[in-house]
């Protein structure tokens, strides 16, 4: 049996959280955050994702908690490296790297299901008790809880009566990915409960933010001193986290968590054939529904799925009519800093 309050660690939006935590453990985000030196070199390239170093700096430099074990996902080349140079930092722990589809039909669904099966046997073996079905679907039930509060705070958030603005809603996105399902509930239900602003904030222009990785609460309060309101987000480190797993209690439980997490707002890595332009009609229609003047693409450096998708995006946003600025960073609050200027710039545009 896991003792309490262990933790398993990961680093995708992709990760079954639900069965981290129907196995007894608390799924523990490990987040490109802190002041831990570069020394994720030694092992990996310069010219590599940040996020995956930044995190690898973080097992090299001890800044984590004790973790019962890691989830990787195979979700791109830099999170295989990551995987292997974990091994070499911190031999000890107990690894499970999952491939994950580029693609989502039911040929994908139904490997990645496979591949939860043998996560499934990975946490039963970790823990020392085997996980029932009847666990994930206490799991399940819990975790559905947390899409529908973040989406009215979202809603407040969008109306600009959420105290604290998006540096909050990030503030709270980082406490439930590193919380058990029971705790995060509470926080985001006590969140819920206080007072909406008297007044909606007007001030800044409503901007929908799309990206992968972007964490540090303190970039969104950069964000709003430069001019621009976060109204919206589509983030593997935000929104793209916390959404429903529709389950249909007499289908295989298992294959249909995988269509939930391979069937949500997807990141740049996964991909459509039937619709190449899927993502930036994904980021359109969001933008629209939320009301945004504008959008800001904030992606990490050396990320070939986003340079990929990035010119549709734009020539999408651009018949449309909606500007767009790109940035691209190393995870860092220094990177975003650096484009005060920039986002300054977008912002007047609009005045």
């Amino acid at each position: 049996m896991p003792r309490k309050n262990e933790k398993i660690g990961y680093a995708c939006a992709y990760t079954p959280l639900v069965l981290i935590d129907a196995a007894g453990y608390i799924p523990y985000r490990i987040l490109p955050m802190g002041e831990c030196p570069d020394q994720a070199g030694q092992l990996l390239h310069d010219n590599l994702c940040p996020h995956v170093k930044r995190i690898l700096d973080r097992a090299i430099s001890k800044d984590l908690p004790d973790l019962a074990g890691v989830v990787f996902i195979n979700s791109c080349d830099a999170m295989r490296r990551l995987s292997d140079a974990w091994r070499h930092v911190r031999p000890d722990d107990n690894i499970i790297l999952l491939d994950l589809p580029a693609i989502a039909d039911e040929a994908a669904v139904a490997f990645f299901a496979k591949e939860l099966t043998r996560l499934i046997e990975s946490l039963s073996e970790w823990s020392g008790r085997r996980i029932t079905y009847s666990d994930i679907e206490t799991s399940i039930d819990l975790y559905n809880k947390l899409p529908d509060i973040f989406a009215k705070l979202r809603e407040r958030l969008r109306q600009g009566k959420l105290p604290g603005g998006s540096t909050r809603m990030q503030t709270l996105y980082n406490a439930a990915m590193m919380a058990p399902f029971k705790k995060s509930m509470v926080n985001l239900q006590q969140a819920l409960a206080e007072p909406e602003l008297p007044a909606p904030v007007t001030d800044g222009i409503p901007v929908f933010l799309f990206g992968n990785v972007l964490a540090d609460p303190e970039a969104f309060t950069l964000f709003e001193s430069c001019g621009a309101r976060i109204i919206d987000d589509d983030l593997c480190t935000g929104s793209r986290l916390f959404t429903p797993l529709e389950i249909d209690g007499n289908k295989d439980l298992v294959l249909q968590i995988s269509r939930g997490l391979m069937t949500r707002s997807p990141c740049a890595r996964t991909f459509d054939p039937s619709q190449p332009l899927k993502m930036a009609e994904d980021i359109l229609k969001r933008t629209r529904a939320s009301g945004a003047r504008g959008v800001i693409g904030q992606t990490i450096k050396f990320c070939d799925p986003y340079l990929d998708r990035l010119p549709a995006v734009r020539e999408t946003l651009r018949e449309a009519g909606i500007p767009l600025l790109l940035l691209e960073g190393d995870c860092s609050l220094r990177s975003i800093e650096q484009q005060r200027t920039r986002i300054e710039a977008f912002i007047e545009m609009f005045v």
